[in-house]
C-alpha cells in the first residue's frame, strides 16, 4: 500500500519531534487523524474547543521548543485563531495545519471554506496551502523550520483531497535542521557600551524574556556594577532567584520598587525586552537596549545605544572589559526601598479577609507556600495575573505561562493542559478567574480525560475584577461586570474531578494541601473578595480623581454599599495614598 500525503505529514511531524496533536477531528482532519491512530506513536489530544488546542499547544512549544495543533474546514479554523494569535505574540514555536474542503471547491464558497491564507496572516511568520503532494512535504519542512528559528506561529493548509493522495518522496524535504548560533555586538560597539557604563555610577538593569537563559551572566554584571536588577513579567521566574541586586517588577502589575530605581538611575540598560508600557519607562536617563531582534530597538524608550545580540552572548563578551564599581550607596538605597515594598506586601497577607471575601493576595501567598520546588504555574489574564505576578516567587526551576502579550481571558486553564503533558510528573498550578475560566469550561473534560492531575485555582471574585477596575479609575461607574457563576466546585465533580469550595479564609489551607495531596485533578474554587484593588506602582493624580468620580457616582445612584465595601476592602491601598 502506498504511503498517503496523511502518512507522510505524520512522518514527519514525528521526526521533528512532535508527540502530539491538540486538535478536534472531523471532515477534512480525518485522514490525519486515522494516519496518527495508525502510526502509534505520536498522540492525539482531542479537546473540546480548538482555542483551548492552540494554547495548550502554545504553552507545550515554550517548554519544550516546539508543538502543534489542527483544526478542520472552516469553523475549527476560526476557532483556532485567537489561541495562535496569543503563541504567536508569545514567540511560542507552533505548527498549525488547517485542514480544508477539497481542492477542487476553492473558490466556490463551499459549505465551511475559508480562505486559510488570508485567516492566518496576522499570527504567523509561514502561512501557506498545498494543493498537491509534491508541495505537501517542502512547505511543511518550511513551517517547521520557520517556526523553530524564528519563534512563532507556522500554518500549512491542508485540503481534505489532498490527505488521501499517494504521498511524493522529496528527500531534501525529510531533514528538520535546529540548531543554535552565538550573536553578539561588534567588539567596538562592546567597548563603546563599556565607556559609557563607566561614565555611570546610578544603573539599573531591566530585563525581558530574552535574558531568560541569561541568570547568571545579569547576577555577575549586576555585583560588578553596583547595579539594581528589575524585570519584566515574563522574565520574573528565570530573573528573581538566588538574585540578591532583584527589586522586582514595574508595569501594570509591578512595584514601586523597581520603578523607583529605573527613574532614579542615570544609566538603564534594558536587556531582552520588548516591555510595551512607556508611561513606566524613565526619560531624563541615558538608555541602553540589547535585543535579539534590532528591529524592536528604540520603539518603547528613546535609546541613546542600541545593540544587537543575544543577551547571554552580549554580557559574557562584555563582562570582562568594564571596571568594578566601588560605589554601592545607590543599589543600597533601592534595595532598602525593596524592603519596605515587601513589607507593605506582606500586610495584604497577613490580613487574610473574612467569610465569602477572601482576600487574594491571602489565597496567592498560600499558593506559593505549598506548591513545589519546581512547579509550573499558567495565569489567566486580569487580576489572577496581579496576583500570581506580586506573591508567586520564583526558586530556580518554577515556570510560569500567561497571555502576556496578546492579553486574552480564558488561557490559563488550556495551557495547563499543554504544561501537563509536556512535563509530566511536574505540579502544574492554574491560577484562573472566574471569568476566564467560564469561556472554556468544556476542556475541564478534556483535562479529566486524560487523567492530568493539574490543580485549578478559581479566584472567583464574581466580576470581571480588572475591567471593574479600569472603569473605576477612568471615573466610570462598572456595569455589566458582575458575573452569576455556577458552583465550579459542582462544575468539576460532574466532570470527574476533585472539587473544593472555600468560603472562610480559615479553611484556605487545609483545602489547599488536599488539593495539591491528591492524585489526580483537582480545583478549589475560592471566594475572593470582589473589591480588591492591585494598584499599579506609580498611582497618578487622574486615577485618584477617576476612581473618586465613579464612587461618587455609585453613592448618587444609591449603591452606597458597594462604595463602603469597596473603602474597607482597601483600606491600606487608600491609607498609602494619603
Amino acid at each position: 500500500m502506498a504511503k498517503s500525503v496523511a502518512d507522510q505529514l505524520v512522518e514527519m511531524l514525528v521526526n521533528a519531534g512532535i508527540k502530539r496533536i491538540y486538535a478536534v477531528t472531523g471532515d477534512s482532519l480525518n485522514k490525519v487523524n486515522d494516519a496518527v491512530r495508525r502510526e502509534g506513536s505520536i498522540q492525539w489530544i482531542h479537546v473540546r474547543h480548538e482555542e483551548a488546542g492552540a494554547y495548550a499547544a502554545s504553552a507545550e512549544a515554550q517548554l519544550s521548543g516546539l508543538a502543534c495543533c489542527a483544526g478542520s474546514s472552516g469553523p475549527g479554523h476560526v476557532h483556532l485563531i485567537n489561541g495562535l494569535y496569543d503563541a504567536h505574540r508569545s514567540g511560542a514555536p507552533v505548527i498549525a495545519i488547517a485542514s480544508t474542503v477539497a481542492s477542487f471547491e476553492f473558490g466556490t464558497e463551499y459549505f465551511q471554506e475559508t480562505n486559510t491564507i488570508k485567516l492566518f496572516d496576522d499570527c504567523s511568520l509561514y502561512n501557506q496551502i498545498a494543493t498537491t503532494p509534491k508541495q505537501l512535504p517542502r512547505m511543511l519542512q518550511s513551517a517547521i523550520q520557520t517556526a523553530v528559528h524564528r519563534k512563532g506561529v507556522a500554518v500549512v493548509g491542508l485540503p481534505g483531497d489532498l490527505t488521501s493522495m499517494d504521498a511524493a518522496e522529496i528527500d531534501t524535504a525529510m531533514q528538520v535542521f535546529k540548531n543554535t548560533a552565538e550573536v553578539k555586538p561588534s567588539k567596538e560597539d562592546l567597548k563603546q557600551l563599556a565607556g559609557l557604563i563607566d561614565q555611570h555610577q546610578k544603573i539599573t538593569l531591566f530585563c525581558g524574556i530574552g535574558a531568560a537563559d541569561a541568570h547568571d551572566e545579569v547576577v555577575a554584571l549586576a555585583a560588578k556594577l553596583n547595579a539594581t536588577v528589575a524585570y519584566s513579567f515574563r522574565s520574573k521566574m528565570d530573573i528573581q532567584y538566588d538574585n540578591p541586586y532583584e527589586i522586582g517588577m514595574t508595569g501594570l502589575l509591578g512595584l514601586p520598587a523597581a520603578y523607583h530605581s529605573m527613574h532614579e538611575s542615570d544609566l538603564l540598560l534594558l536587556l531582552g525586552t520588548d516591555f510595551p508600557y512607556t508611561p513606566f519607562m524613565p526619560t531624563d536617563c541615558k538608555i541602553v537596549q540589547v535585543d535579539l531582534k534590532p528591529e524592536r530597538i528604540g520603539r518603547r524608550a528613546k535609546v541613546d545605544m542600541g545593540l544587537c545580540g543575544s543577551v547571554k552572548d552580549t554580557l559574557k563578551a562584555l563582562l570582562p572589559i568594564i571596571t568594578k564599581k566601588t560605589d554601592d550607596s545607590f543599589l543600597k538605597a533601592q534595595l532598602k526601598v525593596y524592603d519596605e515594598v515587601k513589607q507593605k506586601m506582606q500586610t495584604y497577607v497577613d490580613d487574610c479577609g473574612e467569610k465569602e471575601n477572601i482576600h487574594p493576595e491571602f489565597v496567592a501567598n498560600i499558593i506559593d507556600q505549598l506548591a513545589a520546588h519546581d512547579a509550573i504555574f499558567t495565569v489567566d489574564t486580569g487580576m489572577s495575573c496581579v496576583w500570581g505576578a506580586r506573591y508567586i516567587n520564583a526558586t530556580g526551576k518554577r515556570k510560569m505561562l500567561g497571555s502576556f502579550n496578546h492579553g486574552s481571558m480564558a488561557n490559563a486553564m488550556p495551557q495547563a493542559i499543554g504544561a501537563a503533558l509536556a512535563c509530566p510528573g511536574q505540579q502544574v498550578i492554574a491560577l484562573c478567574g472566574d471569568g476566564g475560566l467560564s469561556m472554556l469550561l468544556g476542556d475541564l473534560a478534556t483535562i479529566t480525560q486524560y487523567k492530568l492531575p493539574i490543580k485549578i485555582i478559581v479566584f472567583n471574585n464574581r466580576s470581571l475584577g480588572m475591567v471593574k477596575l479600569e472603569m473605576e479609575v477612568a471615573g466610570i461607574p462598572d456595569w455589566q461586570t458582575d458575573m452569576y457563576d455556577p458552583d465550579f466546585a459542582l462544575v468539576a465533580q460532574a466532570m470527574g474531578m476533585k472539587g473544593f469550595t472555600v468560603h472562610d479564609p480559615d479553611e484556605l489551607k487545609r483545602a489547599m494541601q488536599e488539593a495539591f495531596m491528591y492524585k489526580g485533578p483537582a480545583l478549589v474554587n475560592v471566594m475572593t473578595d470582589p473589591n480588591a484593588l492591585a494598584m499599579p506602582p506609580k498611582v497618578e493624580f487622574e486615577q485618584v480623581k477617576g476612581m473618586a468620580l465613579s464612587m461618587t457616582k455609585l453613592m448618587l445612584n444609591g449603591q452606597m454599599e458597594e462604595v463602603l465595601d469597596t473603602v474597607k476592602a482597601n483600606y491600606k491601598h487608600l491609607k498609602d495614598l494619603i
